[in-house]
């Protein structure tokens, strides 16, 4: 099962989010035992990587990424996602982006807290707590 995390579910983890970072980090070990296949969009390490900057040295701003890439495969972000995802005429261009990548790399489901983003997805959206659920 492919499985694309939403940027505000990795932040959860990374930022420690106290009570989202629980469910994160259920859902992140899910990932590194394989139970599920984790893709994480481009434009998800691009914030990542702006935010960490603040308060992470350059040396654990790169361990804390290549963590990541460790764990996760990731979604294309090209200029077919960048049109479709323009064309969409969503409210919120990133989260089209997020979606339109998700989309064209064949992800199987969407994880994240903002599910209004995703309202036109035609792929199935859930809150983490949601996707613990269906996992147990």
């Amino acid at each position: 099962m492919r499985i694309l995390f939403d940027t505000n579910v990795v932040l959860d983890l990374l930022l420690d989010r106290v009570p989202f970072s629980k469910s994160a980090e259920y859902l992140f070990t899910k990932v590194e035992e394989r139970k599920i296949e984790g893709i994480l969009c481009a434009t998800t390490i691009t914030t990542i990587y702006y935010l960490l900057s603040k308060s992470l040295s350059k040396k654990e701003l790169n361990h804390t990424l290549f963590s990541l890439f460790k764990l996760f495969e990731i979604a294309t972000v090209d200029r077919k996602v960048l049109i479709t995802a323009l064309e969409a005429d969503d409210t919120d261009y990133e989260d089209s982006v997020i979606y339109k990548s998700a989309f064209f790399s064949g992800v199987d489901i969407i994880i994240t807290r903002d599910t209004k983003g995703f309202k036109k997805s035609n792929i199935p959206v859930y809150t983490p707590d949601e996707m613990i659920k269906l996992l147990k």
